[in-house]
């Protein structure tokens, strides 16, 4: 068992129990609402998370993402996997990908999601997903990880739990793959997909298909879209727990931005047939799709905060979260303009990828009381930080768990909003995603560290480490490691600690069994070229 405790005081086992029943007791706790939106990019928002404002800022119509920037604090610096599923279950566990082995996406019991390559082997990561810590048998705990999740302890302090939209915890026929089992009172349309079959009520969200929208048939048949008919729901599940004077939890896990780009017809026509600055002509019929997912995973921000505002005494104690998961989509085929440059520009390359445009997410916060509107933080978040920060702020201090918590809380950079701090991130990616894999722009087994101005990838089939200033280079086209190379033995050193201390897998070699070198085990890694082939 991991005990985690308030810095300024401890407590026995016997004495957690006398500390929920008293927070539980006061009924004054803020509520907290986790506004997730599933492969959005950083850029695609009027809302500018970058030193200046781009030509996605000013294509995209937010303009609820910009009120909730007025009302509250900008982080600049926030980071998730690159994948759905890792990214969702540190945010469960807060625990970094490395150490709970979910490192890439989830869906049937049993089936490894990754792409072949002729020259690696990839480790047997925990592909079942997440599971209750309460689940004992052969099936639940195969290729899984047990952990008490973040809704079961919140859960537990008095708080009333609810669950709208992706889930993406395990694998189907676990009990993982239900948010009921991981600490929520009400699941609405979650289950083991990452993404709908279908948009359309019309196509009963995907009706036939293995990612059908599982839970919503009164909307079957009717002219509706998926990301409104989420939020309907989640609007009349808040009202049971302000009518008893409950503290709620509402985790808002949008499945926009997420493929299919269905058309929502409510918000397409703002964007067709209108000239773009970045693209030098009008958007393609793809472009216009997405942004008008865009648009309408803001109409549900707004619609959220309208609800608040027409109950004042409960918006005064509300917090709001915004994250995305990962980095949008970027890779050939995908999107319109140059792939892996134009997407999530300046950034490079998106979603699978290493390199900042699959990891850089927007990001705010608002906490009445606490965080002052239009204010901006350039402190490091990760997923994981998610964790142990709202349970601090549910007030549940103390707590123990079966997983170790690598996650960081960041309720004192909310309310000491001059607070720097150094924050080390570190990814770990032993997988091939199912899409293009180019190794060119990072799309490949890799893990990586970010520490101070650096960020270094280190490529698992190549044995190449990547070294970029990010300050100096925020699209990541300039590698120094050939110039630098103490500070790519002194990065990779890091790394290599890190990943030993979260016990982190490797992938071997196919032709002799051998598991690949640790990255400071490498001789003069720098120097193997990547070979920016496309593994079919």
């Amino acid at each position: 068992m991991k005990r985690y405790l308030s810095p300024t005081r401890s407590l026995t086992v016997g004495a957690f129990a006398a500390v929920v029943g008293s927070v539980s007791a006061a009924d004054n706790r803020p509520n907290i609402i986790l506004f997730m939106v599933d492969d959005m990019g950083w850029q695609d928002t009027e809302v500018p998370f970058g030193p200046d404002s781009t030509f996605q800022n000013r294509r995209y119509r937010t303009p609820n993402m910009s009120r909730l920037a007025d009302m509250g604090v900008k982080f600049t610096e926030a980071y998730a996997c690159a994948i759905s599923s890792p990214s969702r279950c540190s945010l469960m566990s807060g625990m970094n990908a490395a150490r709970h082995r979910v490192t890439n996406w989830t869906l049937e019991y049993d089936r490894q999601t990754d792409n072949r390559s002729p020259r690696l082997t990839l480790p047997s990561w925990n592909f079942n997903g997440m599971q209750p810590d309460t689940v004992r048998s052969a099936h639940n705990t195969k290729n899984a990880t047990p952990i008490t999740s973040l809704p079961k302890l919140i859960r537990e302090s008095g708080y009333y739990t609810i669950h709208c939209g992706k889930a993406h915890f395990g694998a189907r026929t676990t009990p993982g793959a239900d948010p009921l089992t991981m600490g929520f009172d009400v699941n609405i349309a979650g289950g083991c997909m990452g993404g709908p079959g279908s948009y359309l009520g019309t196509r009963n969200f995907g009706e036939g298909s293995p990612m059908q929208v599982p839970g919503l048939e009164k909307y079957h048949g009717q002219d509706i879209f998926l990301t409104e008919a989420l939020t309907i729901e989640a609007l009349d599940a808040m009202q049971k727990p302000i009518a008893e004077g409950k503290p709620f939890y509402l985790y808002m896990s949008h499945y926009a931005v997420h493929v299919p780009l269905d058309e929502d017809t409510r918000f397409s026509g703002n964007y067709r047939g209108v000239y773009d600055g970045q693209f030098g002509t009008s958007l393609n019929a793809t472009e216009v799709k997405y942004a008008a997912l865009v648009e309408g995973m803001d109409k549900s921000l707004g619609d959220i905060l309208d609800f608040l505002g027409e109950r004042p005494e409960v918006a005064r104690n509300t917090i709001i979260i915004f994250m995305s998961d990962n980095g949008g989509l970027s890779y050939p085929g995908r999107r319109q303009g140059v792939a892996d440059r134009d997407p999530n520009a300046p950034h490079r390359a998106g979603k699978g990828s290493a390199y900042l445009g699959g990891v850089h997410e927007p990001m705010m916060v608002y906490w009445p009381g606490v965080t002052r509107g239009g204010t901006v933080n350039d402190n490091r978040i990760m997923i994981e930080d998610f964790f142990p920060t709202i349970l601090e702020m549910a007030g549940v201090n103390g707590y123990s768990t079966v997983q170790t918590v690598d996650g960081i809380s960041f309720v004192d950079l909310l309310k000491n909003p001059g607070t720097t701090r150094e924050r080390t991130l570190i990814w770990h990616y032993p997988n091939l995603w199912d899409g293009p894999v180019n190794l060119g722009d990072a799309y490949s087994a890799y893990s990586a560290i970010m520490k101070g101005d650096y960020h270094l990838i280190y490529l698992w089939e190549t044995r190449e480490c990547r070294l970029y200033n990010v300050r100096e280079d925020i699209g990541e086209e300039n590698d120094l490691a050939l110039r630098m190379p103490e500070k790519v033995a002194e990065l990779s050193r890091e790394l290599t600690d890190s990943l030993k201390a979260y016990d982190a897998q490797r992938p071997s070699y196919p032709a002799t069994g051998e598991l690949a070198p640790w990255p400071d085990e490498v001789s003069d890694a720098s120097s193997v070229p990547a070979s920016g082939v496309v593994v079919k």
